[in-house]
């Protein structure tokens, strides 16, 4: 029963071991594949072209954490 469980790990281990490898160790690490460095390297490795647009958010001149709402 506990193999059954573990069969499609070990299937993808086979299949496709770095990539199995690498998003392991990124777990492991705890690495953000959103972060910058790790984002920069992936899309490189892809050969994506990333262009850094100005991020413009519209809050209102609101802070982004919590907000309190009265309701009548």
């Amino acid at each position: 029963m506990f193999i059954d469980e573990l069969s499609p790990i070990f299937k993808q281990l086979v299949q496709h071991p770095a990539s199995f490898l690498g998003g392991f160790a990124s777990g492991v690490l705890r690495l953000n594949l959103a972060d910058d460095p790790v984002k920069s390297w992936l899309d490189k490795q892809r050969g994506v072209n990333t262009y850094s647009f100005p991020v413009t958010e519209a809050h209102n001149g609101k802070a982004s954490g919590p907000q309190s709402i009265s309701i009548d």
